[in-house]
């Protein structure tokens, strides 16, 4: 009885993962309706950073319904889906910025998982609009490594660099207070390395 009860939880679970991620497909789908209907190139750009943030987050419940473990997914393989899923959305970079994924495998729970999706979000998404102008090619590289009890997330490209004077910690973009807010909630610590191109190194906890 009790095996017959986990299973019936375990098929409650993938269903309720399946549904959210329904859900959320369902809102990328109608962002991306009301932006065949705009014109204006902020506005679209502001639907277009909407509909990824969704995606990422749909995409962890895709690999949770998919994964044995219903509780954590391997976040390098979350990274790597994410990473190719952006490089589709901006395909006018695809050909001239390589995107590298270079992850190893550590798995994390549905918060840690749903938090560093969306901060991988913004800072690629930033990275394939601003650091390659004007036909720029070049390069961006998504490092995950395990350093003992701590995780070290790496986002770095070889672009124009981020600008000089302006406070990451205290900007008006909505993505970068996006990603403080969330390197605060996975009680981790979040660097900028200017010295050739951009490179943001986040640190968390593993558990």
């Amino acid at each position: 009885r009790l095996r017959a009860s986990l299973q019936e939880k375990e098929v409650l679970l993938k269903e309720i993962h399946h549904r959210v991620k329904n859900n959320l497909q369902v809102i990328s789908s109608l962002l991306n309706l009301q932006a065949r209907t705009v014109t204006d190139g902020r506005v679209l750009e502001l639907l277009r950073d909407s509909q990824n943030r969704v995606r990422s987050m749909a995409l962890v419940h895709e690999k949770l319904y998919r994964s044995t473990d219903l509780g954590r997914i391997d976040l390098g393989e979350y990274a790597r889906s994410l990473a190719g899923q952006l490089l589709r959305t901006y395909a006018d970079q695809a050909g001239r910025v390589a995107l590298r994924v270079e992850v190893a495998g550590c798995w994390v729970g549905i918060d840690t998982s749903v938090a560093c999706g969306l901060i991988l979000n913004e800072l690629v998404s930033n990275a394939l609009k601003h650091a390659f102008p004007d036909g720029r090619t070049g390069a961006i590289v998504i490092g995950l490594t395990a350093e003992g009890e701590r995780l070290r997330l790496r986002v770095a490209d070889d672009g124009v660099g981020f600008p000089a004077g302006v406070d990451f910690r205290a900007t008006p973009s909505l993505g970068l207070q996006l990603v403080n807010s969330l390197v605060a909630q996975i009680d981790g610590a979040i660097a900028l390395d200017r010295a050739a191109g951009t490179e943001f190194v986040i640190t968390f906890p593993a558990a």
